[in-house]
């Protein structure tokens, strides 16, 4: 099994913990005896989670932070480290999307995603594996996407961000073997969190484009990557038919599906 047992020293991180699969996998990690220190820009929101999980016999510290300010991020483990606690697990769930084509948007807004999705997975990967390696111990999750599977004309640059974060956790699978830590990919597919209402499209929309069997509940998918991580697997994909869509993704040739998705996406409708 990849996840250590709770102690109170030891500590789970979870980035984007304010709303939605971040604020399940919070539970989800407390549910099993799991400590958490829980990261967000919205501190607010943060603390009624705190709150929620300490009535519940649950240990959780708040630690505000934009992760897309790279100053912020360089000090966040050593903010873990003056709460006394070790970080045996690091969730990088915390993300955002921007929508429609590339020709039409906003250069700043596109950069702020990147920084958020790609830049901090990587950052914060880079400061935690480090002491997790030497202490043989420990399990990074990484949220991607099924979208990871494939080109998401209307989301390209989301698209090609979560494409980022399932291939550097392979990657992470094959240089972490022996050490005693793991690394898992979670790739969700369509999910009701709010997440594309903040991007952009409307929930209706989103429904219209994907059928109804393919939603996922944040609660399964928490469970579904936690899981995941306790197994050391390499990606977990919550649903049957998001891990079925997800192989004939990587199977069907780009030149048939790109037309097909850039004519159902909602980012691309006039």
């Amino acid at each position: 099994m990849s996840l250590t047992t709770p102690a109170a020293d030891r500590t789970a991180l979870v980035t984007g913990a304010s709303s939605g699969i971040g604020t399940a996998l919070s539970r989800e990690l407390s549910r099993r005896g799991h400590q958490v220190v829980l990261v967000a820009r919205r501190a607010e929101k943060l603390e009624e989670l705190a709150t929620e999980l300490r009535a519940a016999g649950g240990r959780a510290h708040v630690l505000g932070a934009d992760l897309s300010d790279r100053s912020a991020r360089a000090t966040l483990l050593d903010r873990v480290g003056e709460l006394g606690l070790t970080l045996d697990i690091l969730v990088n769930n915390a993300g955002l999307s921007t929508l429609g084509p590339v020709a039409s948007s906003d250069p700043d807004a596109e950069m702020n995603m990147i920084e958020v999705d790609v830049t901090a997975v990587a950052d914060l990967c880079s400061r935690a594996l480090p002491g997790m390696v030497q202490r043989r111990r420990g399990a990074i999750l990484n949220v991607a996407s099924t979208g990871a599977f494939q080109p998401l004309p209307g989301q390209a640059g989301y698209g090609a961000c979560k494409a980022f974060v399932l291939s550097y956790t392979e990657s992470l699978t094959g240089e972490l073997k022996g050490t005693g830590v793991t690394a898992t990919a979670l790739c969700p597919g369509p999910v009701d969190t709010g997440f594309g209402e903040t991007a952009g499209f409307a929930k209706e929309d989103a429904e219209a484009a994907l059928p109804s069997f393919m939603w996922e509940s944040p609660e399964s998918v928490a469970k579904t990557g936690i899981d995941g991580l306790d197994k050391g697997q390499m990606v977990a994909i919550p649903g049957f038919a998001n891990r079925a869509a997800s192989v004939f993704a990587r199977l069907a040739p780009n030149r048939f599906l790109v037309p097909v998705l850039a004519s159902r996406h909602p980012g691309l409708r006039t």
